[in-house]
Parts: structure tokens; C-alpha cells; sequence
């Protein structure tokens, strides 16, 4: 997922801090949460609703018919788009006079602005007046970061944690064990590689800026190592840093695909589906987009595994459901978003290939046998319990953005391990200083 520029930042901040001068408003009394009865009082509504074209968002669309079919006064219509179009679009719609979306998937790098700048809406007494919702049951590292400054500002819709995908027919053939530790997996991938026959042992993402971010952190926890310390010091330089990105680039060079370089997700998932390569850190829903029969990989489909990432601890993404504090439809808002993420209809999403966020649904048997099966959904939930996200607080963005940078400059070769870290450091020390 490439992210935004950020040559439009100096114009979003200044309208950013002209609406949290004026007080984003609070939800009008009219919209309060309502207990029973909405059905006979609402008038129709159309619901504008922005999305990532991903997988989830097709199964999404389908189960909305059900939605609209069981409240016809409420009608949803959505505007699926590329990443990179939605933040722009969001924002417009938060400083516009009314909101162009009456609800909006907010990423996870976007959560701490939005929510501290005034922009969302509490969703806290929509929960609570909501019967049966179980909002404890979304896994914690999920439910934690939709809440900020002790509100809920947002509910799951998806997670794309990342996990070590592998292709379990080559590992089986050749005997080789799935390595849990990142000193085994970097030596695994080359043993693994075979250059004459232009296979190779791991299909990596060094793409400048997020992509690369999000691959090498997982080698950052494996190595031991972090963004910030529990003080909030920046120690990514340090002793742990600079062994993981010289692991990393040890990797690239000896066991990745020529000319990787510059390559994305979708990249590194088109190696795999081809037979070109037999590992990668992905996002775990790209398991069963592997093992579909329909999928991409075609003849290989069935031979793909989800592993946790070497050492545990894997990077956390995930999407949001949100209602724009200027929104004007906010009750018919929460009542799709609390039915799409309902026990009930969450599961059924689950089935058709969603990715989880319920940890009943997760642990459902119904689940494994009509699903993907029970080792990829206990993985799944191993990998969630022990995940974080990318980076936290107002300026995420900007943090992955410039550390990934540097980590391409690594990778290529332009600048050392140390001295890519060190230049990162500094950058995020600037940042979070502001």
C-alpha cells in the first residue's frame, strides 16, 4: 500500500488546527444513540461510505444486500477506490460543512491524528447501547487501536497482520523444518535459493516508504529490537537495529529475486503464486488468496502455509469503521457498522473469506471446517495477540514514511546500516518533538 505524499501536509495541518479551533462538534442530541424503536421514526437514508478495493471489500458489498433487504429505509452506497485516493478524500470530507461520507475505514497509521484532532465520533454510547455486541470480544491489539484518548473511535473491519507464508511442499520435499528464529529463517532462504533455476528463498518488499517499513520491522522484533523504548526514546540505531537491517540486506542480495528493489506486496505475491520463490512476510489473508482454486497461483494453490513471523512478534495492520464528526446520518451509520461487525454476520463474513477480527469467530469450529481450517485460523490468532502496529500517535505517517526511506537507501546500497538508522532516528526524534 503506497501512502500519500505528504507535499499537501503544511496545507492539511494549517486546516487541521483552523477546525480544532472552531471545536469539532459533539454529536447533536437529535443523533444519540438510540435503544429500540428507530425503525418506525427514521426516514430514508443514503449512506456514503469510502473503501480500500481489497478482498474484504467485495465481501462486504455482498453481505450489505442482506443489510439493506432487512432495514429498506436505509440505503448504502460505496465508493471504492486505490489506497492512495482515500486520505486526500477523507480529509476534505472532515472540513467540509457536512461530510461527503456518513462512514469511513480509517488505516491504522491515521487513527491518533483523526481521533485527537476532533474529527471522528465517540462511538462509545453506540456500543453501549447496542444489545449483544460484545465489543470485548474483537482480539485486544485490534479493540486497542480504535481507542483513543480513552473514547472508541473506531471498530474493527479487517486485519492485515503479517505472517510467514511458505510454500509447504517445497519444505516438506526438501526436509527443512519452518524456521521460528531470524538467525534460522535468514539461513533457511538461502539454502533455499537456487539461482541456476531462478528460484529463490524469499520474495521480500523493499519498495521505498511503507513497504519496506512494515517487512523489515518484523526482522526489527525478531532481532529484539523496536521503533521506541517503553519511555518513548527512539532506539531503532541501536545494536538490535543495525543486526536486523544487516540481516535484511544479507537476505536481499543473497536469497531474493534480481531487481526486487523497488517491489510491493503485490509484487512479492505474483513470485509466489508463480513458483518463483518460497517464502514471504505478508499479510496473512494472502494465504487463502494463494490456496484458492480461482486464485492466482493456479496449479499450486493448496500448497501454501501460514506460520507466525521468526521470533513472535509480527507488525499489526488493521482497518476501522468510523462516523465522521460531521457526519449527518450517524445513527443509520452505527446501525450498519454495529450489524456488518456483529458476532453473527461478522462470522459469515469470516467464512467468505474475511479476514478475522473476533476472537469467538476465530475459535468457532464452524469456522475452521467451512473456512480456510483451523491451522491457518489459531495462527491467525497467535500472530493478533502478539502484533503492533507500525508506529502510534499524530504523526504515524510521517514516521513510516521517513524510515522506510532510509531503509530503501540501506538496502541499495547508498548508505550503511548504521548510517540509515542513524539518519532515521534523528528524523523521527524531529518529528516527535514537534
Amino acid at each position: 500500500m503506497n501512502r500519500t505524499l505528504w507535499k499537501t501536509l503544511a496545507l492539511t495541518l494549517l486546516l487541521a488546527l483552523l477546525v480544532s479551533a472552531c471545536a469539532a462538534p459533539a454529536p447533536p442530541a437529535a443523533q444519540a444513540p438510540t435503544a429500540g424503536g428507530e425503525e418506525a421514526t427514521m426516514e430514508e437514508v443514503t449512506l456514503n461510505v469510502i473503501m480500500e478495493e481489497v478482498p474484504d471489500y467485495d465481501i462486504v458489498a455482498k453481505l450489505t444486500a442482506q443489510f439493506e433487504a432487512d432495514n429498506p429505509n436505509i440505503k448504502v452506497v460505496f465508493d471504492a477506490m486505490p489506497y492512495d485516493a482515500m486520505r486526500d478524500k477523507i480529509l476534505t470530507s472532515f472540513l467540509a460543512p457536512t461530510a461527503t461520507y456518513d462512514i469511513i475505514i480509517v488505516d491504522n497509521p491515521w487513527m491518533d491524528e483523526f481521533g485527537n484532532a476532533g474529527y471522528l465520533t465517540p462511538l462509545d454510547d453506540y456500543i453501549a447501547a447496542t444489545p449483544d455486541y460484545n465489543y470485548e470480544d474483537f482480539v485486544g491489539p485490534l479493540r486497542e487501536i480504535g481507542e483513543v484518548g480513552g473514547k472508541v473511535m473506531g471498530v474493527p473491519y479487517y486485519n492485515y497482520a503479517l505472517g510467514l507464508i511458505v510454500r509447504q511442499d517445497v519444505f516438506d520435499e526438501k526436509g527443512v523444518a519452518v524456521p521460528t528464529t531470524l538467525d534460522d529463517y535468514l539461513q533457511t532462504v538461502k539454502d533455499l535459493t537456487d539461482k541456476e533455476n531462478e528460484f529463490y528463498g524469499a520474495a521480500m518488499q523493499p519498495q521505498r516508504g511503507y513497504k519496506i517499513f512494515e517487512e523489515w520491522k518484523n526482522w526489527l522484533y525478531g532481532a529484539g529490537g523496536d521503533l521506541l523504548d517503553d519511555q518513548g526514546n527512539v532506539i531503532i540505531n541501536n545494536e538490535a537495529g543495525v543486526r536486523a537491517l544487516d540481516m535484511y540486506i544479507d537476505a536481499y542480495n543473497n536469497a531474493a529475486p534480481p531487481n526486487s528493489l523497488n517491489w510491493g506486496f503485490d509484487e512479492a505475491l505474483r513470485a509466489m503464486a508463480a513458483g518463483q520463490a518460497a517464502t514471504m512476510l505478508s499479510y496473512n489473508w494472502m494465504l487463502p488468496t494463494l490456496n484458492s482454486p480461482d486464485g492466482p497461483a493456479g496449479d499450486l494453490a493448496g500448497n501454501f502455509q501460514l506460520y507466525e513471523v521468526p521470533g513472535g512478534k509480527a507488525v499489526l495492520g488493521s482497518w476501522h469503521w468510523a462516523i465522521p464528526h460531521n457526519a449527518s446520518n450517524k445513527d443509520a451509520a452505527w446501525k450498519f457498522i454495529s450489524w456488518i461487525t456483529s458476532p453473527s454476520v461478522d462470522k459469515e463474513r469470516v467464512i467468505m473469506g474475511g479476514a478475522p477480527i473476533r476472537t469467538s469467530v476465530i475459535t468457532d469450529p464452524e469456522v475452521w471446517e467451512k473456512g480456510f481450517g483451523e491451522h491457518y485460523y489459531t495462527t491467525v490468532l497467535s500472530i493478533l495477540e502478539d502484533a503492533e502496529p507500525l508506529a502510534r500517535g499524530d504523526h504515524a505517517e510521517e514516521i513510516i514514511e521517513v524510515v522506510g526511506t532510509e531503509l530503501n537507501a540501506a538496502v541499495a546500497g547508498q548508505k550503511s546500516s548504521q548510517q540509515a538508522l542513524d539518519d532515521a532516528a534523528k528524523q523521527v526524534e524531529e518529528i516527535l518533538a514537534r
